[in-house]
């Protein structure tokens, strides 16, 4: 973990309907001092999103060779690559040279379009990238806890997360599919 990280414990419940992929999933963490609760709750929903036996965290933002999560083969290789944000074209050439598959994951509305408007043709050379918008409906900040037990629903592309108190719900909006 980075040096001053803050330490998150969750607890999730995910109900995958589209995939029939139904596990609780008990996760450890770190918060990078740099990131915002908006950021780490993106990098949550990210996995739930993916939600597979070999996924996981890496050291993220403290790491420049390393995406927020990914998945990895028995043989070390990585299958998933998952990025937040706006990362410049380098680094996106670096993930899909050295992935199976690179989602990135935008969340920033204003900002998001413009970075996607300025990249979008660039982008279309690569076969192995998605690039996903989260429309976020409802205050996905007050979800973040120290200690979070949450249930993830998906069903018909959108995630619901609760947590006993409020609910937010999440459209992943497809603007490059991986081919």
């Amino acid at each position: 973990m980075a040096v001053g990280a803050t330490v998150y414990k969750c607890k999730l419940n995910i109900a995958d309907m589209d995939r029939n992929y139904y596990v609780e999933e008990n996760l450890t963490m770190a918060k990078h001092p740099s990131e915002n609760d908006l950021r780490l709750m993106v990098r949550l929903t990210a996995f739930v999103l993916n939600a597979q036996e070999a996924l996981e965290f890496t050291k993220g933002i403290s790491q420049d060779d390393e995406p927020d999560v990914w998945a990895k083969s028995l043989s070390g290789d990585i299958d998933l690559w998952i990025d937040l944000g706006q990362p410049d074209e380098k680094r996106i050439r670096k993930a899909c040279g050295r992935s199976e598959k690179v989602i990135i994951y935008t969340y920033q509305e204003g900002s998001a379009l413009a970075w996607w408007k300025q990249v979008e043709k660039t982008l279309k050379r690569f076969n192995n990238l998605s690039i996903v918008y989260l429309q976020i409906d409802g205050d996905i900040e007050t979800l973040s806890k120290r200690s979070m037990e949450l249930q993830c629903n998906i069903s018909d592309g959108e995630l619901t997360l609760h947590n006993g108190e409020s609910s937010v719900l999440i459209r992943p909006e497809v603007w490059k599919q991986s081919k």
